[in-house]
């Protein structure tokens, strides 16, 4: 069992690194569709259609290992899997900065999405050292750092842009080296010996990991909302880099911008809102709440033409930020201490097979209406869709009975 300083030791180290990791994913943002123009020689509108492979190739290989790193966690502890994954992601960067071709970016990607990303081992870390009370507060503390991070990514990675559009890759790579460094020495194993289990190859996979969680009460229901507003909420990174140069003509600059301003948004609603309102209404109406505005910001994005108020919109587009920590929350106290890696690990899998749809729906939908063969422009479409499956995610959320949720019996 850790102590007080350990603990505190612990959560600024994830907290640190998720901000680390957000920051060099930012930086990227603005500048990947230059990078394929540039490697391909094709127009914008057929870089989104690359850029949404790219994104499938992550996925894919998240998807297939995220329960088999989790499992790992759970055997071996969180401190070897949180800096093998650190590790993974300075080489990817590297792998993409130094890309001569194409397919080394999806060679880069793939590396990074086997080695399962850092929200996995970020959740499990955070669930070891938090009660069930404080877990929807924690997990919005890991989601507040990610925003606070994307507020300086994007927009660093639109003036580094201007150097090239590889430098930003070589200063991501560079951040996440120098958080695997500082996590070397000051990152604490956090969860207890006694509450460790063997190595499953069985449940280490997707389908192993889902037969395993079907077994617990209300896990997987939650886990299906999860999904389906994670598919929802990618059009976001996936494709609103594409989206904003192509509708409202911004710069790479600009673009950076933007994306800084929702990541002010996200940090300030996951930092001071969630606790409260979570405290306050509960996981189950703190996530509808969420689920009914993102569906609601999604249509203006859609059909607003203002370029003036898609930029102010940005800084309120954070609010739906409570929803993946409050459904994260609800699946967490339902899953047992020698677990939580699985779950997170599941959930990880969940996430990438959303990022692998995403890409290929929304992309691919951009792509159509904004190709100049296709008599109709209307590049808001993708959004028309994400709308749509963020409304199924907040109906099957309402369908579910408060009564049978032991979280709900006091909202």
């Amino acid at each position: 069992m850790i102590d007080a300083k350990q603990k505190k030791s612990a959560t600024r180290f994830v907290l640190l690194t998720v901000f680390a990791y957000s920051v060099g994913f930012g930086i990227i943002m603005p500048v990947l569709p230059n990078l394929i123009v540039e490697l391909e020689g094709v127009s914008l509108s057929e870089a989104t259609l690359i850029g949404g492979f790219i994104a499938a190739a992550y996925a894919v290989f998240q998807f297939l290992l995220g329960p088999f790193v989790g499992n790992l966690g759970d055997r071996f502890g969180r401190r070897p899997v949180f800096l093998f994954s650190l590790g993974g992601f300075t080489i990817d960067f590297f792998l993409m900065g130094f890309a001569p071709s194409i397919i080394w970016l999806f060679i880069g990607r793939s590396i990074a999405g086997g080695l399962g990303a850092i929200f996995g081992p970020a959740n499990a870390t955070m669930a070891d050292i938090s009660s069930e009370e404080e877990r929807a507060k924690s997990f919005g503390m890991v989601g507040a750092a990610f925003g606070i991070g994307f507020i300086v990514g994007p927009a660093l990675g639109g003036l580094l842009g201007e150097f090239g559009t590889r430098v930003p890759f070589f200063v991501a790579a560079a951040i996440a080296g120098v958080a695997f460094i500082y996590g070397y020495f000051a990152f604490p194993e956090t969860m207890d010996k006694s509450k460790r289990r063997e190595f499953s190859l069985k449940r280490a996979n997707p389908i192993g990991a889902f037969m395993s969680l079907n077994k617990l009460s209300g896990v997987v229901g939650i886990a299906f909302i999860y999904f389906i507003w994670v598919t929802s909420t990618n059009i976001y990174p996936v494709s609103w880099s594409y989206f904003a140069q192509i509708k409202y003509e911004w710069s790479t600059r600009m673009v950076g911008f933007s994306l800084a301003l929702v990541g002010l948004s996200m940090a300030l609603v996951q930092a001071l809102v969630i606790g409260r309102v979570v405290a306050k209404f509960g996981e189950r109406v703190t996530a509808a709440f969420g689920l009914a505005f993102a569906t609601a910001a999604m249509l203006c994005y859609a059909l607003i033409e203002s370029a003036n108020f898609a930029l102010g919109f940005c800084l309120i587009v954070g609010l739906q930020g409570v929803v993946m920590p409050s459904l994260n929350a609800m699946m967490s106290r339902r899953t047992p201490a020698d677990s939580q890696g699985e779950l997170q690990g599941f959930n990880g899998s969940l996430a990438a097979l959303a990022a692998l749809i995403a890409p290929l729906i929304y992309n691919t939908t951009l792509f159509y209406y904004t190709n100049p063969v296709n008599p109709v422009f209307f590049p808001g479409a993708p959004f028309i869709l994400s709308a749509s499956i963020a409304f199924i995610a907040l109906i099957s959320l309402l369908r579910v009975e408060p009564t049978q949720r032991p979280l709900d019996q006091n909202n």
